[in-house]
């Protein structure tokens, strides 16, 4: 099997003194609601090989499990529309920059928790510290995609939230074809490990350092699947 990288991305890469080949593994545009067991059959099986761990993009799953909010279904508040204007961009993707995200965050997490945050957050930029608002929101909006249809234009009229249960997904793709997966939120700028198989035995650490450049890419790639398997010298 050859392995193939994205574009501005390697196929190696040395984790805790061993090198490790990643294989960018590319599917269809996957729609909300698809069988994760089915992607994973299908695209991963014929190549995996036991030993393998199997990274997964955060937003297949979310998609699979129809976790998304609808922009029709939210309706943006001057709050949120106040409040977004003052974060800050990031390279990463949109944020709560976005109203909708901004709203998102408002629903989800309550009007005073949010306001606590961004001026928590406010105080923060002062200091040149970074990343106070999410700290204080929670993964679920650090987490939260779409609302943005620059890659892809149905992503523009939803929102995508983290998976649910992540790790014991990774549990049912292992019982149900014995891959060993780790399901990601990772960018260029940060990676998270939401939840792996208990079949794993790498710490946190080396599995971040795995996929610390973001193989998967951040745009058109296609490439939710990264198959990671150990270097073996040619003979």
């Amino acid at each position: 099997m050859e392995f193939n990288a994205n574009k501005g991305k390697n196929v190696s890469i040395e984790a805790e003194g061993q090198t490790y080949d990643r294989h960018a593994i590319q599917t269809h545009f996957v729609q909300i609601g698809e069988s994760y067991i089915d992607l994973v059959e299908k695209y991963v099986k014929p190549l995996y090989k036991p030993g393998d761990i199997l990274s997964i993009s955060e937003k297949i799953i979310a998609l699979c499990q129809k976790r998304v909010i609808y922009k029709k279904d939210v309706k943006i508040s001057f709050m949120a529309k106040f409040l977004s204007k003052f974060a800050m961009r990031s390279s990463a993707g949109i944020g709560v920059d976005s109203p909708y995200k901004m709203q998102v965050a408002i629903m989800l997490c309550g009007r005073a928790k949010v306001l606590y945050a961004a001026i928590r957050s406010g105080i923060g930029k002062l200091f040149h510290k970074r990343g106070i608002f999410y700290d204080i929101v929670g993964d679920e909006i650090k987490g939260l995609d779409g609302f943005y249809d620059k890659e892809f234009k149905e992503y523009g009229e939803f929102g995508i939230r983290i998976p649910e249960n992540p790790s014991g997904v990774c549990n049912e793709i292992y019982e149900k074809t014995g891959v060993m997966a780790m399901i990601v939120d990772a960018n260029d700028l940060d990676i998270q490990i939401l939840g792996k198989a208990d079949a794993i035995n790498l710490p946190e650490k080396t599995l971040i350092a795995l996929i610390k450049d973001n193989p998967a890419g951040q745009s058109t790639q296609l490439t939710p699947f990264i198959l990671i398997r150990k270097h073996q010298e040619q003979k």
